[in-house]
């Protein structure tokens, strides 16, 4: 049988700042909605924007960086990958259900306060995609890089 793909790239814009939180075993988990637009002509010839919301989530280094430099309306491209995920719950004993993407790569876009105000990538950050452990250290720590070397 085939394998299959998936695989998801998305350009927009954060909808509320991000959660962040520490798991036990010390890894830095963000978690944040993004929202997509794109606009298209109805029966009557006007044009519609429909925006569709994400739920995202990013690990390790790329958490990082979504904590400290992503908050409500920055816009950034991500890649990554669709997973839902299930669980009982404790009140009603329903299963509930929830799609995420996973972040693989984010990109933060557009200008901001301390940006480039050119619209290019400013920082980027990812993670390997088929890394299940945490990593011990930051993914530059071999070459010197710190966050005091971003220049924003």
């Amino acid at each position: 049988m085939a394998k299959g793909v998936n695989k998801v790239f998305l350009l927009g814009n954060v909808g509320k700042d991000p959660e962040i939180r520490t798991t036990p075993n010390g890894m830095t988990v963000a978690s944040f909605s993004l929202a997509t637009a794109e606009r298209a002509k109805d029966a009557q010839g006007t044009w519609t924007d429909k925006t569709e919301w994400h739920n995202l989530v990013a690990f390790q280094r790329t958490a990082e960086v979504v904590r400290d430099y992503v908050k409500k309306g920055t816009q950034i491209f991500v890649e990554g990958k669709i997973q839902t995920r299930s669980w009982d719950d404790k009140e009603s004993g329903q299963k509930k259900y929830r799609t995420e993407i996973l972040v693989n790569e984010l990109s933060l876009l557009g200008g901001g306060a301390g940006r480039s105000e050119s619209g290019s990538s400013a920082y980027s950050a990812s993670r390997s995609s088929t890394s299940t452990a945490p990593v011990a250290q930051s993914d530059y720590a071999d070459q010197g890089i710190t966050d005091e070397d971003i220049p924003f």
